[in-house]
């Protein structure tokens, strides 16, 4: 499936609406946006600009009304939701803003959570989790449960499950939402290290500007469309 010289994501077209007639609700109105391996996105938007309708489409949790989603080429909207479901197993990570951690489950068995959904072996699993908590500085705290961390851990922890896959894709929903500015800037470097090293594709919605700073590419939304697009060298 995975084909290097093509763009990962393509959006052609893209509209997303409910309803029909008069009660018409447009999310999306005709979006065209090309996004290239190893690029890091931030896409921001005032509410209801359609940013997050795209981010759900891009993360294979949502299909478009109209237009097409390439991923590598492939049409999304072609396949069944089983392999959407595959593509987003195998090929996309994501990191929220609330973390998403089973709050009675220790970090390291939070992490291998998407080893466990592949059916990777019990001993494989544990030794790929151990090796993403420790890429993110947490392997220390591997057995304590999110209760015993501290909000800017325990994002490390959504991320470390996020990145334990190795995946093509990463998508992430204002991943400093709810942590303060050090703790921001500790979550960014991290995102912004996996992109530069490891080459993967970094996605991310946000609402600050100080951690768009961060990408390589700033989209703005407004009104169901791409209003502008900024590319600047990063920080």
């Amino acid at each position: 499936m995975i084909q290097p010289h093509l763009p990962v994501i393509e959006l052609k077209q893209t509209k997303k609406y409910y309803g029909a007639g008069d009660a018409t609700a447009y999310a999306l109105r005709g979006v065209d946006l090309t996004i290239h391996r190893g690029e890091f996105v931030a896409i921001m938007g005032p509410s209801g600009s359609g940013k997050s309708t795209a981010m759900n489409i891009i993360g294979c949790l949502d299909t478009p009304t109209e237009g097409q989603y390439l991923f590598e080429g492939i049409d999304v909207g072609m396949l069944s939701r089983d392999q959407r479901a595959l593509l987003r197993r195998n090929y996309i990570g994501f990191i929220f803003q609330g973390f998403n951690l089973l709050g009675k489950t220790s970090a390291i068995e939070n992490v291998e959570l998407p080893l466990l959904y592949r059916g990777v072996p019990a001993h494989e699993r544990r030794k790929m989790a151990m090796e993403a908590l420790r890429s993110v500085g947490l392997e220390h705290v591997a057995h304590h449960t999110p209760g015993e961390l501290s909000g800017g851990q325990q994002q490390r922890v959504a991320i470390a499950r996020a990145i334990v896959t190795n995946p093509l894709v990463l998508l992430a929903d204002e991943p400093t939402g709810n942590l303060d500015t050090a703790k921001s800037i500790e979550v960014m470097e991290l995102l912004r290290s996996f992109n530069r090293d490891h080459g993967i594709t970094v996605i991310m919605v946000t609402h600050e500007s100080d951690m768009a700073a961060y990408a390589t590419r700033t989209i703005h939304f407004r009104d169901g469309v791409i209003d502008t697009t900024e590319s600047k060298d990063i920080l």
